[in-house]
């Protein structure tokens, strides 16, 4: 079975160093670990607040957390070295074919044993708010056929916000919610309405453990102003189409 010894090199270096740093420095509370699984596959989806999100989720994990990571990451030495280094895996970010590649690839690292985290709001949070959650997560746990262990961080946003390079100390709580088990999809893993069936139900299980207020929409529409905060957000709106972008994996999101 894999597990640290088979981790990136650079990513035991940081387990090591990590932990005894980081969770001192913001008084890291740890709720539910006991809900990650030792050895199976699972996906942690967790909401997304700031940039250390992808360090603070897996800081107390005893085996490595893989993330997909967008390719522009690997067009420079400076950010190659690290993501490469940290175990984050590259894919092409869009719809279409990219989105189908990059869903394979989230599946194969479940086939191969490991953990794979996932932020299905799809970006950080414009305003500390849960927004509306894509489907990848969902398509991935279903055709990999695992778990969905719901998570959250509370406080990131509040030790490193979104445009800053340095840590504030501030306090952080990490929940792992209960395993969500989708087995009873499986035989309609393509269906759009499952998929969101499955990804709201998930979402519902990370606003409770975030504290979140939740809004339906999705937060990029939100970042671009093709949504603005003053419009009716509780209006409801159709189900995407089955083909919805995967959901954000990279550890430098926007």
């Amino acid at each position: 079975m894999p597990g640290m010894p088979d981790a990136p090199r650079l990513y035991r270096a940081l387990k090591r160093v990590l932990p005894p740093v980081a969770n001192p420095y913001f008084h890291v509370d740890c709720e539910g670990l006991e809900h990650v699984p030792v050895e199976e596959p699972a996906v942690l989806a967790c909401n997304h607040l700031s940039f250390i999100d992808s360090i603070v989720l897996p800081l107390n994990i005893a085996r490595p957390v893989y993330y997909l990571g967008k390719a522009d990451y690997w067009d420079s030495w400076r950010t190659r070295w690290f993501f490469q280094g940290t175990g984050v895996v590259p894919i092409q970010r869009g719809g279409g074919a990219a989105s189908d590649n990059a869903l394979k690839t989230g599946v194969d690292i479940l086939n191969s044993g490991e953990l794979l985290g996932i932020y299905p709001e799809g970006t950080r949070s414009p305003d500390g708010r849960l927004y509306r959650g894509k489907t990848g997560p969902a398509r991935i746990a279903l055709e990999a056929g695992v778990p969905i262990i719901p998570c959250a961080v509370l406080g990131t946003d509040k030790a490193m916000p979104t445009g800053t390079y340095r840590p504030r100390r501030e306090d952080i709580t990490v929940r792992y919610g209960q395993p969500l088990d989708l087995s009873r999809y499986y035989d309609r893993r393509d269906d759009p309405f499952v998929l969101r069936s499955a990804t709201d139900e998930l979402m519902y299980e990370i606003m409770m453990l975030s504290e979140q207020e939740y809004v339906d929409e999705y937060a990029a529409k939100i970042k671009s102003g093709d949504v603005r905060m003053d419009d009716d957000l509780s209006t409801p709106r159709p189900a995407p189409a089955a083909d919805e972008d995967t959901g954000d994996h990279g550890r430098a999101t926007g």
